[in-house]
C-alpha cells in the first residue's frame, strides 16, 4: 500500500551551517561552526544532547584525538566531577553531568539547539543539498543551509540525498553487533574487577571470568566488560549483545531493544556469583540509545583504510590528526573480539590523520560527512569511530564549511594551511 501526502506549504529558516545529531561529532562541529562566527543549528532527534555519551551511557572517552574541543571537554567535565573523581581530569563519563554541560558549551556560542526534532528529508536544487526538512511537536519546517554536516551516525540525510554507500563489512555487508549499557551500584570498588577489554582475563576461585561468561550467559552476551565510574560503588557494564542487527532497520533497533534488555537481569545475577567485588550490586540504570556501532560507509573522494592506520600517514589535507585506537571490531556472528580485531595487543604506533576526502561525499555539493558515516573501510571504521575521533571530525569538518562559506569557495579550495593553523592554534580567519 502506498499513499501520497498532499502538497502544502511548511515554514522555512535559514543558517549557515545545519549540523543533524548531536553526538560527539555533531556536538565537535556545532561548537566549531559557531567558534568561526557562523550561524549555527544543531538538530537533535532525542531529548537530550551527546548521543552514545548521554543517552547511550558510553563509560569512557575510549581512543584518543589531538582536537583542542575534546580537551575542552574533558576540562570542563573535571570541573563537573562529583564523587571519587571530583576535579581530576579522567576519560571516564558522567553522563547526567554531560548533558548539562553540552548546553553551557553550545548556548555560550549561541547555537540553536532543536532538541526532539527529526530530520525527516532533505532538500536538493540539481546535485547540491541546499538544506533539510525537520519535524517536532511545532509541526514542519524547511531549514536551508550553506553547509549541511551529516554527523547523524548512520547518514541519514547523505542517504536521502543519493550518497553512494556500503553496509558493514564489503565481503558480506555484516555489521557489528549492538550493545545497550548499563550500570550496576553496590559494588565494592576496593575488591572490583575491571576488565576493559575483551583481551583482558582474571582468574577465580570458579574459573577464569571470560570463560565462564561464554558459558554461562545467554548467547550472543558473553564477555565481561566493565568500567570504574567518577562515582563510588557504580559501575558501567558494557555486556548486553545484539548480533546480526541492520542499526538503519527500525525492527531491528526495536529488537535490539528487546534482547539486550532480556539479557541484563541474567548479567548482573552473573556478576553477583562470579565476580569479586560484586556479590551485593544491584541494576541502577539503563541507557536510553541502543548502541550501533557500524552500519553505512559512505562513498566519498576517499576512503581511509586499515592500511593507512597502520602506517600512520599523514595526507596533506588532513583535518583530523593524532587519532589513536585499535582495530575495536566486536564479534559479528557471537560475543567477544572478532578475529579480525586487536585491541590490548595493536601494534604501538603514532596517531594516524584523516583527510578531506573522507568527509566530502562524491557528485554531492553542499554536504558533508561526519562521524562514524565517513567514507572508509569496514576496517578503518572499528578504529575511527570512536568518540574522541568523532570530536575532532566534527571540529575540523565545520572548519571547512565555514572557510567554504566565507571565502565563496567549494570544500577541495579550502587553504588547508588556514585550516591546519585553527585546527593546531586555534586561530580564527
Amino acid at each position: 500500500m502506498r499513499y501520497t501526502e498532499p502538497q502544502k506549504e511548511i515554514n522555512a529558516i535559514s543558517t549557515d551551517i545545519l549540523v543533524i545529531g548531536s553526538g560527539p561529532a555533531g556536538i565537535g562541529a556545532a561548537l566549531s561552526s559557531a567558534t568561526l562566527g557562523m550561524n549555527t543549528i544543531i538538530v537533535e532527534q532525542l531529548g537530550t544532547l551527546g548521543g552514545i555519551a548521554t543517552s547511550g551511557m558510553m563509560s569512557h572517552w575510549t581512543g584518543d584525538c589531538n582536537s583542542r574541543i575534546y580537551h575542552e571537554i574533558l576540562q570542563k567535565s573535571a570541573d563537573k566531577n562529583d564523587g571519587a573523581a571530583k576535579g581530576q581530569i579522567t576519560k571516564y563519563i558522567d553522563p547526567e553531568k554531560l548533558k548539562y554541560q553540552y548546553f553551557e558549551m553550545l548556548d555560550r556560542k549561541n547555537v540553536t539547539i532543536m532538541l526532539y526534532t527529526l530530520a525527516s528529508d532533505v532538500i536538493m536544487e540539481n546535485d547540491t543539498v541546499k538544506g533539510v526538512i525537520v519535524e517536532n511537536k511545532s509541526g514542519r519546517t524547511a531549514i536551508f543551509a550553506d553547509t549541511v554536516i551529516d554527523a547523524s551516525g548512520d547518514g541519514d540525510i547523505a542517504v536521502k540525498a543519493g550518497v553512494p554507500y556500503t553496509l558493514g563489512r564489503e565481503s558480506d555487508n555484516k555489521m557489528q553487533p549492538a550493545t545497550l549499557m548499563f550500570k550496576v551500584a553496590g559494588v565494592d570498588t576496593d575488591r572490583a574487577v575491571y576488565l576493559p577489554s575483551f583481551e583482558s582475563t582474571y582468574e577465580t576461585e570458579k574459573g577464569e571470568l571470560q570463560s565462564l561468561a561464554k558459558e554461562k550467559l545467554p548467547s550472543p552476551a558473553g564477555h565481561v566488560l566493565l568500567y570504574p565510574s567518577t562515582l563510588p560503588g557504580i559501575v558501567t557494564c558494557n555486556m548486553t549483545n545484539i548480533t546480526d542487527i541492520d542499526g538503519t532497520k527500525n525492527e531491528d533497533l526495536v529488537r535490539a531493544e528487546r534482547i539486550c534488555r532480556s539479557q541484563i537481569d541474567k548479567i548482573v545475577d552473573f556478576l553477583k556469583e562470579y565476580v569479586p567485588g560484586y556479590e551485593n550490586c544491584y541494576l541502577i540504570s539503563t541507557a536510553s540509545l541502543i548502541g550501533v556501532r557500524e552500519t553505512r560507509h559512505f562513498e566519498g573522494q576517499y576512503a581511509i583504510t586499515e592500511q593507512d592506520i597502520l602506517s600512520s600517514r599523514v595526507f596533506d589535507d588532513w583535518i583530523v590528526r593524532d587519532a589513536k585506537f585499535n582495530f575495536d571490531v566486536h564479534n559479528i556472528t557471537g560475543s567477544g573480539l572478532d578475529k579480525t580485531g586487536v585491541q590490548r595487543k595493536f601494534p604501538k604506533i603514532a596517531g594516524y590523520t584523516i583527510p578531506l576526502g573522507c568527509f566530502i561525499p562524491k557528485h554531492i555539493k553542499g554536504l558533508l560527512l561526519c562521524g562514524r558515516n565517513i567514507s572508509g573501510t569496514h576496517m578503518a571504521h572499528s578504529n575511527y569511530r570512536v568518540m574522541p575521533i568523532c570530536v575532532g571530525m566534527g571540529e575540523g569538518c565545520a572548519a571547512v564549511a565555514a572557510y567554504a562559506k566565507k571565502h565563496f569557495v567549494s570544500y577541495n579550495d579550502v587553504d588547508i594551511n588556514v585550516i591546519h593553523e585553527y585546527l593546531i592554534d586555534g586561530k580564527l580567519f
